[in-house]
């Protein structure tokens, strides 16, 4: 708590970043409640990145761990988030998650059967899964081809995406030349996506 006011009170920096999970805690557990709590009082930024949790790692052999388990791990703290009512009662954190939300957009179809299922959930998230999910933030870090924004732009507009590289794994570059290539976006939409979205969740960069 002391360094969430560190950073936006006396540093006065944009937001602050957290990992997907601590010590195997996604960000919908309760440990978290309070930090959270302070971050939506103050309406705040928060970007994620993956973690690469304890639980799974050196389960395929010859697969480097982040080829599955980062997006992974995004995937599960948005779950998190989503059934254990945090989206809910927290609704001014402005969340981005990385890598286009890793494979919630894919999962989407099931967290909307489950949430259906469970009618001990549905006070949790009365709007459903789609709708909180669809508030939140994604940027194109290592996330700029077919395969993820198909997904993705199913489930949020492009008002909702936001420019990430993944550097040094990839560029502004490399980023940018695959948000024109796939053939998804508008030259308004790209321009939204590379700066516009970005400048509206952090004001001062707007002029």
């Amino acid at each position: 708590m002391r360094e969430i006011a560190y950073a936006l009170d006396t540093l006065k920096m944009d937001g602050i970043c957290m990992m997907t999970d601590y010590q195997g805690k996604f960000l919908g557990d309760p440990a978290f409640t309070p930090v959270i709590e302070e971050l939506n009082r103050r309406k705040a930024v928060v970007y994620t990145h993956p973690f690469r949790n304890d639980c799974c790692r050196n389960l395929v052999p010859d697969v480097f761990e982040p080829l599955i388990e980062l997006g992974t791990d995004t995937t599960r703290t948005i779950a998190s988030l989503l059934f254990s009512g945090t989206a809910e009662r927290f609704p001014d954190v402005k969340w981005i998650f990385s890598h286009a939300g890793g494979t919630a957009p894919f999962l989407m179809q099931r967290f909307t059967y489950y949430f259906a299922a469970r009618k001990d959930l549905q006070p949790r998230l009365p709007k459903g899964p789609a709708h909180y999910m669809g508030r939140f933030y994604y940027d194109t870090a290592n996330a700029m081809t077919i395969h993820p924004l198909a997904a993705l732009t199913k489930l949020v507009k492009p008002g909702q995406i936001v420019f990430g590289t993944d550097f040094p794994f990839l560029t502004a570059k490399n980023t940018a030349a695959g948000l024109r290539e796939v053939g998804l976006f508008s030259d308004g939409d790209l321009a939204a996506i590379e700066r516009g979205n970005a400048a509206t969740l952090m004001p001062r960069y707007k002029s």
